[in-house]
């Protein structure tokens, strides 16, 4: 489903944030991508999104080349990966509701489905009853799960997520990879990039490993 052939991606200075990296992500799979920080995570993520383009190599999502997808392409790419950054970009001027159904705005989703789609994707949270509260007015835990809420609004059959248990404690970190194991049980593939893989090992889950560009055997 996701195919990573020798990629390299070099930044302005000469630093590399990926290093020959080849691997495979296959459907229905759930994957811990481990490493420090600075080790490529992130990188790898937005090349696989594409918000990064390779320096050299290939990146595969779905039989596409994403480095060869078109301007206009790249939102169709995207709207098959939900995707959870380490900055979420709540809008703190809009309700929780309005921003998880800002993904389906622009997608240009009938308003009445929308709305469905949204509440559907709140209950599965555990937001349901915060659908009009500002995001302001929640704890570090709660936006996480309405960042999550928002990338999953659309159904993807991929869901990305770069370190989504971080400043969280330890009991709501527990909560979040167990949301993420349910959306692993239902069909979803499922990439996480975390500092703490114990949290999501005894889900079964593959783990790999980046350290400084280049993947560890």
């Amino acid at each position: 489903m996701i195919r990573f052939e020798r990629v390299t991606k070099r930044y302005p200075g000469g630093h590399e944030g990926l290093s020959d990296v080849s691997l495979e992500i296959r459907h229905g799979e759930l994957l811990v991508l481990a490493g420090h920080s600075g080790a490529g995570k992130s990188t790898l993520i937005k090349l696989i999104a594409g918000l990064e383009k390779p320096t050299a190599g290939k990146v595969w999502v779905s039989g596409q080349d994403v480095d060869g997808l078109r301007p206009n392409q790249l939102p169709y790419l995207r709207r098959s990966l939900g995707l959870v950054m380490q900055e979420h970009r709540l809008l703190m001027d809009r309700t929780v509701f309005d921003n998880v159904m800002l993904p389906l705005l622009v997608t240009g989703y009938p308003p009445a489905d929308a709305a469905k789609r949204v509440r559907v994707a709140l209950e599965k949270v555990g937001l349901a009853q915060f659908e009009r509260a500002m995001p302001v007015t929640l704890s570090g835990g709660e936006q996480q799960r309405a960042a999550i809420a928002r990338a999953i609004v659309n159904r993807p059959s991929v869901l990305i997520a770069d370190e989504p248990t971080a400043h969280l404690d330890p009991a709501y970190a527990r909560e979040i990879a167990a949301l993420f194991r349910s959306f692993h049980a239902a069909g979803v593939t499922i990439l996480l990039a975390t500092h703490d893989d114990t949290l999501f090992s005894p889900y079964g889950a593959r783990r790999i490993e980046l350290a400084k560009g280049k993947l560890l055997p």
